[in-house]
Protein backbone atom coordinates (compact mmCIF):
# COMPACT_ATOMS: atom_id res chain seq x y z
CA UNK A 1 0.00 0.00 0.00
CA UNK A 2 3.24 2.17 -0.48
CA UNK A 3 3.27 5.10 -3.22
CA UNK A 4 3.27 2.32 -5.90
CA UNK A 5 -0.73 1.47 -4.95
CA UNK A 6 -2.94 0.56 -8.14
CA UNK A 7 -5.42 2.48 -6.17
CA UNK A 8 -5.96 6.61 -7.48
CA UNK A 9 -4.99 9.26 -4.68
CA UNK A 10 -8.18 10.47 -3.80
CA UNK A 11 -9.92 7.08 -3.00
CA UNK A 12 -11.24 6.50 0.61
CA UNK A 13 -9.61 3.29 2.07
CA UNK A 14 -11.02 1.26 5.18
CA UNK A 15 -8.05 0.69 7.30
CA UNK A 16 -8.10 -1.09 10.57
CA UNK A 17 -5.43 0.19 13.26
CA UNK A 18 -5.56 3.39 14.89
CA UNK A 19 -2.74 5.53 12.90
CA UNK A 20 -2.63 4.95 9.10
CA UNK A 21 0.84 3.56 7.22
CA UNK A 22 3.46 5.69 6.26
CA UNK A 23 2.41 7.87 2.94
CA UNK A 24 -1.21 7.72 4.12
CA UNK A 25 -3.13 10.02 5.79
CA UNK A 26 -6.60 9.83 7.60
CA UNK A 27 -9.76 11.53 6.40
CA UNK A 28 -10.17 13.24 9.35
CA UNK A 29 -11.15 17.32 8.26
CA UNK A 30 -7.27 18.06 8.92
CA UNK A 31 -5.81 20.38 6.40
CA UNK A 32 -2.26 18.94 4.06
CA UNK A 33 0.66 20.34 2.48
CA UNK A 34 -0.94 20.92 -1.30
CA UNK A 35 3.20 21.67 -2.34
CA UNK A 36 4.28 18.07 -0.26
CA UNK A 37 1.64 16.35 -2.08
CA UNK A 38 0.51 17.58 -5.16
CA UNK A 39 -1.60 14.84 -6.16
CA UNK A 40 -3.43 14.88 -3.63
CA UNK A 41 -3.76 18.73 -3.97
CA UNK A 42 -5.41 18.07 -7.68
CA UNK A 43 -8.07 16.10 -5.94
CA UNK A 44 -9.03 18.54 -2.79
CA UNK A 45 -7.89 21.70 -4.11
CA UNK A 46 -9.01 23.41 -1.12
CA UNK A 47 -5.88 21.89 0.82
CA UNK A 48 -8.18 20.50 3.45
CA UNK A 49 -9.28 16.04 3.77
CA UNK A 50 -13.46 15.31 4.38
CA UNK A 51 -13.62 14.58 7.68
CA UNK A 52 -14.85 10.73 7.45
CA UNK A 53 -14.92 10.03 11.49
CA UNK A 54 -18.48 8.67 11.92
CA UNK A 55 -19.81 8.96 8.53
CA UNK A 56 -21.14 6.40 5.99
CA UNK A 57 -19.46 6.95 2.43
CA UNK A 58 -23.17 7.52 -0.16
CA UNK A 59 -22.66 7.60 -4.14
CA UNK A 60 -23.28 10.58 -5.82
CA UNK A 61 -26.73 11.02 -7.64
CA UNK A 62 -25.50 11.99 -10.72
CA UNK A 63 -28.51 12.81 -12.25
CA UNK A 64 -30.59 9.67 -11.24
CA UNK A 65 -33.01 11.96 -9.36
CA UNK A 66 -32.67 9.85 -6.06
CA UNK A 67 -30.76 12.43 -4.24
CA UNK A 68 -30.91 14.79 -6.92
CA UNK A 69 -29.58 18.36 -4.48
CA UNK A 70 -26.72 16.96 -3.88
CA UNK A 71 -23.41 17.96 -4.26
CA UNK A 72 -20.19 15.69 -4.64
CA UNK A 73 -18.33 15.73 -1.42
CA UNK A 74 -21.23 17.50 0.51
CA UNK A 75 -22.46 16.67 4.02
CA UNK A 76 -26.12 15.08 4.84
CA UNK A 77 -27.79 15.15 8.10
CA UNK A 78 -29.71 11.88 9.11
CA UNK A 79 -32.91 11.76 8.24
CA UNK A 80 -35.57 12.02 11.82
CA UNK A 81 -37.85 9.73 10.41
CA UNK A 82 -41.84 10.86 12.98
CA UNK A 83 -43.98 8.17 13.57
CA UNK A 84 -47.84 9.64 13.72
CA UNK A 85 -49.42 6.73 16.26
CA UNK A 86 -51.77 6.25 18.85
CA UNK A 87 -55.70 5.54 19.29
CA UNK A 88 -57.68 7.35 16.30
CA UNK A 89 -61.41 7.18 15.61
CA UNK A 90 -62.40 4.34 13.72
CA UNK A 91 -61.94 4.38 10.30
CA UNK A 92 -59.33 7.71 10.38
CA UNK A 93 -55.89 5.88 10.46
CA UNK A 94 -52.42 7.62 10.51
CA UNK A 95 -49.33 8.29 8.30
CA UNK A 96 -45.77 8.07 8.71
CA UNK A 97 -43.71 10.48 7.71
CA UNK A 98 -40.06 12.44 8.38
CA UNK A 99 -39.07 15.86 7.86
CA UNK A 100 -37.83 14.89 4.23
CA UNK A 101 -41.78 15.20 3.19
CA UNK A 102 -42.04 11.66 2.79
CA UNK A 103 -45.06 10.21 3.84
CA UNK A 104 -46.74 7.14 3.23
CA UNK A 105 -50.80 8.01 2.42
CA UNK A 106 -53.41 4.64 2.04
CA UNK A 107 -57.15 5.25 1.55
CA UNK A 108 -59.06 6.19 5.11
CA UNK A 109 -55.87 7.34 6.21
CA UNK A 110 -55.21 11.05 7.66
CA UNK A 111 -51.71 12.41 8.43
CA UNK A 112 -52.69 15.37 10.44
CA UNK A 113 -54.66 15.66 13.71
CA UNK A 114 -58.07 15.93 13.61
CA UNK A 115 -60.98 17.45 16.18
CA UNK A 116 -63.77 15.07 17.54
CA UNK A 117 -63.56 12.37 19.72
CA UNK A 118 -60.21 10.15 20.29
CA UNK A 119 -58.69 8.31 22.73
CA UNK A 120 -55.42 10.02 22.05
CA UNK A 121 -52.62 10.58 19.93
CA UNK A 122 -48.57 10.60 19.91
CA UNK A 123 -45.51 11.36 17.98
CA UNK A 124 -42.51 9.20 18.30
CA UNK A 125 -39.00 10.03 16.25
CA UNK A 126 -36.87 7.48 15.10
CA UNK A 127 -33.48 8.01 13.60
CA UNK A 128 -32.24 4.73 11.77
CA UNK A 129 -28.40 3.72 11.52
CA UNK A 130 -27.62 0.11 10.04
CA UNK A 131 -25.51 -1.99 11.90
CA UNK A 132 -21.85 -1.14 11.36
CA UNK A 133 -18.17 -1.88 11.96
CA UNK A 134 -15.43 1.40 12.27
CA UNK A 135 -12.44 1.89 10.18
CA UNK A 136 -10.43 4.89 9.80
CA UNK A 137 -10.54 6.30 6.38
CA UNK A 138 -7.24 6.88 5.03
CA UNK A 139 -5.94 8.10 1.69
CA UNK A 140 -2.87 8.22 0.03
CA UNK A 141 -0.65 11.13 0.63
CA UNK A 142 1.46 12.32 -3.16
Amino acid sequence: MGEGSALPVGVPVPWPLPNPPEGWLKYNGAPFDKNRFPKLGAVYPAGILPDLRGEFIRGWDDGRGIDNSRALLSFQAATSFTQYAGNYDVGSGHAIGNHDGVVDYSPGFSRFPYPGPAVGNGVNHVTLRPRNISFNYIVRAV
